[in-house]
Order: C-alpha cells, then structure tokens, then sequence
C-alpha cells in the first residue's frame, strides 16, 4: 500500500474531478493536503472536510491561476503553510476547449495556454526553494497530447507542451533529486468531458478503448499517488499513460 505519511502535498484544482480525486488518494495514503481552488471555493471546503472526516490533515488554498500573478500568489501561500519543505506538488488545474482550427479565438487560446502551460512553470518555479531532495512533481497531461480524438486543437497544443515540460524539467531537476513525471488520462468523466453525458459521446470513447467503460477520476487518482511516492523513486521524466487503452 503507497505509505506518504509525513508528507506535504499541494494539488492544483482540487476542488473535483481528477484534482480532487487525487488530493483525496494523497491524503488516505497519509499525506497532508493543501486543496488548491481557483472560483469553486464551496467544492474545496467539501474536499477538506472529507480528508478530515476520514483522519487526515488539509487545507484549502485559494488563486487565479489564469492570471499572471496567480502562481506566484498560490506559491506564497504554500510556503507559509508549509515552511521550507514541499513533498508534493500536482499541478492539475487545467481548463479544456473545443473548437475546429478556423473556430479558436486568439482569447481563447491564450486563455488555455495561461492555465496549462504557464501556470504550472510559474508555479514550480516559485515552489523551488521548498522542493527538496525526494520531493515530486506530477504534471496532468492527457491522451490528446499524442493522438487526435475530436476537435481539441489548441488544448491538444497544451497537452504537448505538458509532455515536453515534464522532460526538460526532469532533467534539470534530477541532480536535486526532484523526479518530473505526469500522468495522461483518456476519456475520464468529468466536468470537462460533458460529451461523455450523450450515448453519441459514450459511444464514440468507448470505441477508442481497448477497456469498454468510461474512465472515473478515481481510476486516475491511484496511479498519481503511486507516482508520488517511494515505490516510484526511480521513474521520472515520463508521461504515464491511464487511458484504458486508447488509440491503441
């Protein structure tokens, strides 16, 4: 059983979906948790009082992460939580869009990118001062990231720079000690997935899946917990795929 007791750890966008499905796996395997929420300030407080209901240790932790300064304003606040040691970062918080090449706004695009591609750099940067030896990072990136499945154009381009990222920082980070990875779900079903809510949507996911069901966040949640901690000490760089077998 993944044992993360006497850790820290912040997940991004935890309020639900695959974040909050994460926070709530980190927690029962024994870390403490800092819940990160952007405007559903409501779902965060259920997610701590579920972590504490159960004997476990959280906190909620509140910004924009589509300004510019949100990073930098959630880093602040996790450091004086903390102190001078973060076990644990999940940068999840992400925003999705549909819309055909010739259909994506220039708003649009920035708006994505601002979300999940410069948040999570700007925040493991101002997180590395409290990133130590054994410390993880675990990025969120997603199937489309290495193959086509609907019109997701600028949000696969994010997904790809994820991927990259999570190389290069791993790289750069090892002589520390910090191990980079990410995890990339498929089809899970959230609040980003509405089309998973149609038999036309359920069909056409479970038509790429070699397993035919459609993903929960909890299917998500275990292997980020894995990826956290010591049984995965020797894995970094890496993009692990949690997709049911898709576009195999």
């Amino acid at each position: 059983m993944t044992n993360l007791s006497g850790k820290t750890a912040l997940v991004t966008g935890a309020s639900r979906g695959i974040g909050r499905a994460s926070a709530l796996a980190l927690a029962a395997a024994g870390a403490q948790v800092l819940v990160h929420y952007g405007s559903s300030e409501k779902e965060a407080d259920t997610v701590v009082a579920d972590i504490r209901s159960a004997g476990g240790k959280a906190e909620k932790v509140g910004a924009d992460l589509q300004k510019p300064e949100g990073p930098h304003d959630l880093a602040r606040q996790v450091r004086a939580i903390v102190g001078d040691r973060l076990d644990i970062l999940v940068a999840n918080a992400g925003i999705s869009m549909a819309a055909s090449i010739e259909d994506t706004t220039l708003e649009d695009f920035d708006r994505l990118f601002a979300v999940n591609v410069r948040a999570p750099y700007f925040l493991v940067q101002q997180l590395l001062p409290v990133l130590c030896k054994d410390s993880t990072i675990i990025f969120t990136s997603s199937l489309v990231a290495r193959a086509s499945a609907g019109a997701l154009f600028a949000y696969a381009a994010t997904k790809g720079a994820v991927d990259t990222m999570v190389k290069h920082f791993a790289a750069a980070l090892g002589p520390r000690g910090i191990r980079v990875n990410a995890v990339a779900p498929g089809v899970v079903e959230t609040d980003m997935s509405n089309f998973t809510k149609t038999e036309a949507g359920r069909n056409a996911a479970l038509g790429m899946q070699a397993l035919k069901r459609i993903a929960q966040p909890e299917d998500i949640a275990p292997v980020v917990a894995f990826l956290a901690s010591s049984d995965a000490r020797w894995i970094t760089g890496d993009t692990v795929h949690v997709d049911g077998g898709s576009k195999l």
